[in-house]
């Protein structure tokens, strides 16, 4: 069940949305409850709809957000890029000891209602490589590709 929830949030994180960026229209009245409840001093909001959820964008304390909101209008998700010295130690250790040979591409966490984990995209000249971290210091493969 849990892979199969992560599964679905990186999905949704790597962007299966459709359009309606910065337009309300279409977007439930729950769903703008919730959100404006959950992050009264968000701003730059801009919303983009999929088949079974909405996602929003947002910059909150200085720092861009993206949540997702199921049509009931419950959170799914929130995520937010991070910078690699915002890693717990034990998880960039492990990167720089494992993968020294890789530069990071991108690097997010990523909080749903049942889990939290941080995950990055790696690569050299050639793989493009997604990590999940398993607790504070570990990571597992999500993801292997072959550049061409």
């Amino acid at each position: 069940m849990k892979r199969r929830i992560v599964t679905s949030m990186m999905v949704i994180i790597v962007g299966i949305t459709s359009a309606f960026a910065n337009n309300r229209e279409g977007i439930s009245e729950k769903i703008l409850s919730n959100f404006q409840k959950e992050f009264h001093n968000a701003k730059e909001v801009s919303w983009q709809a999929g088949e079974q959820f909405m996602k929003v964008s947002f910059t909150l304390d200085d720092q861009v957000f993206t949540a997702y909101y199921n049509e009931a209008g419950e959170r799914l998700a929130i995520a937010r890029n991070l910078r690699s010295s915002e890693l717990p130690m034990g998880l960039r250790e492990e990167l720089r000891n494992s993968y020294g040979n890789y530069w990071i591409s991108d690097l997010f966490e990523i909080h749903g209602k049942e889990e939290a984990a941080y995950y990055v995209t790696i690569e050299n000249a050639d793989f493009k490589i997604t990590l999940k971290s398993v607790g504070m210091s570990d990571w597992i493969g999500f993801k292997k590709a072959e550049k061409k």
